[in-house]
Formats: C-alpha cells, sequence, structure tokens
C-alpha cells in the first residue's frame, strides 16, 4: 500500500511538473520532488532541453527556481529585468510568480538543471497569458 501511494505521489509529481503546453524544441523531465521541512513546500530538481532556437515560452513558477547551465547558451528573459545570456557553467534565479522566458541562442542545444521552491499542491510551471 505505501509503495502504491509513492507511486502516485511521483506521477502527480510529474504531470504537475510539466507545464500543460509545452513549446516545441523545449522538454522539462522532472527528476525529484521532495517535501521540506518549510510548512507548505516541496522541491522539485528538474532538466529542460532546448533545441537551437528553441524557447520555454512565456512563463511562471509559484514559487522560486534556482537554474544551473549545464551545456549551451541560453538567453533568460525575466520581466523588468534586461535580458541576460548565460553560458555553461554559469547560474541564475527567477523570483516567484514573476514571467520569463529561456530561449537557446547557441548552436548545439542548451541543457538546464533547475530546482523550484514550490507551493505544495500547485504546478510548477504555468504558462503565461
Amino acid at each position: 500500500m505505501r509503495s502504491l501511494k509513492w507511486m502516485a505521489a511521483v506521477v502527480l509529481a510529474a504531470i504537475a511538473a510539466a507545464p500543460s503546453a509545452q513549446q516545441p524544441g523545449f522538454t522539462r523531465a522532472l527528476l525529484q520532488d521532495q517535501p521540506l521541512s518549510a510548512s507548505g513546500r516541496h522541491a522539485v530538481v528538474a532538466r529542460a532541453e532546448f533545441v537551437p532556437g528553441g524557447m520555454a515560452g512565456k512563463h511562471t513558477h509559484p514559487g522560486e527556481e534556482l537554474g544551473y547551465v549545464v551545456e549551451g547558451t541560453l538567453e533568460l528573459l525575466i520581466d523588468g529585468q534586461p535580458s541576460k545570456t548565460l553560458k555553461a557553467g554559469e547560474v541564475f534565479f527567477v523570483p516567484a510568480g514573476i514571467v520569463h522566458d529561456g530561449r537557446n541562442v547557441g548552436g548545439g542545444k542548451a541543457v538546464v538543471l533547475a530546482t523550484y521552491i514550490v507551493e505544495t499542491g500547485k504546478p510548477v510551471a504555468t504558462p503565461a497569458q
């Protein structure tokens, strides 16, 4: 019974980690989802991959995003901030609820490892209107 509950939690987390309409050329794969000691929060670690020219699409998170560019070159567009070009080995931070987008501006694929500190029961990402 316990393993069945665990499997259901993993499936629900995977569904929550994927925005309802990912952009062509962008994928996000859930790597882990763990409850935190902070009440009402959990941490989600995901790997995002962009084909050349691929974009995540404007979206928000109900918590902070901490990211690391594993491979390639990414342009990060955060509302209210100048765009940033990030290369492999660089990190970024997106505040909770802020509309943002990522675009692969390099010649090969771009890969990001991201950790999301998310409110329990909310999707990891929601497309922006």
